[in-house]
């Protein structure tokens, strides 16, 4: 999750999101590389004492400022295209969740279980115990195995919603009517916390999202004594 002060993204947790970090800090050196040109040929222009005022064109300074933001564009575009054909798909998924976004609570579904399903409404202050995070905390996580490829299916039942883990790199609009698909791979065992990512009434900001990602014996007995208390 996120800490207070914190200036960079939150660590990856799966192979999307650091493909994402990568993308992010490659965009940004271009950034800074194109501010600090133009910004030293704004301190040359400004400082400097002798002007050509016969120069009215020249050929050679406008091949360069077309070529050069056109090479630009492509080092970015290219491997932007690459991530979203990464984004969508899904790759022989192991396990199907399917999310379902109520005013304001997560219902879910464990599609590959017939008894296996259950809502998630966030924890009231009161109800926290030390070690807890206030408005990210829920009464039931999301438990998937780790090291999994997992499909969601996000959608919702009244308004726009969208299904958000910032740490494994995953954002999905939940719509009434329609099913949208998404995959992750939790790279390690781990808690993590996302929050409805739509403005969806007034209690959008109190439904959060918790998703514990755990070995697969350990998920086995959970998903057993969950089926039985359905």
């Amino acid at each position: 999750m996120a800490h207070p002060s914190q200036l960079g993204l939150q660590d990856a947790a799966s192979p999307l999101m650091e493909e994402l970090l990568h993308f992010h800090d490659h965009a940004l050196m271009i950034v800074l590389l194109i501010s600090t040109m133009v910004l030293y040929i704004i301190i040359a222009m400004v400082t400097a004492k002798f002007t050509d005022k016969l120069i009215l064109d020249s050929q050679e300074i406008e091949v360069i400022w077309t070529v050069l933001p056109a090479i630009v564009l492509i080092m970015i575009a290219m491997p932007s295209l690459r991530l979203l054909y990464m984004m969508d798909e899904v790759n022989v998924p192991q396990m199907t969740v399917k999310a379902l976004g109520h005013q304001w609570y997560w219902t879910y579904e464990y599609t590959d279980y017939e008894d296996l399903e259950f809502d998630a409404y966030m924890l009231a202050t009161s109800d926290l115990t030390p070690g807890q995070f206030r408005l990210l905390e829920a009464d039931h996580r999301l438990v998937v195995p780790a090291i999994t490829p997992i499909r969601m299916l996000v959608t919702a039942e009244d308004v726009l919603h969208a299904w958000a883990l910032p740490a494994l790199g995953v954002k999905v609009d939940a719509i009434p009517g329609r099913l949208n698909q998404t995959a992750f791979i939790a790279e390690r065992p781990g808690v993590f916390y996302g929050q409805c990512s739509e403005i969806c009434g007034a209690n959008h900001s109190f439904m959060p999202i918790v998703l514990e990602s755990t070995s697969l014996d350990h998920f086995v007995h959970w998903s057993a004594v969950m089926s039985e208390d359905n």
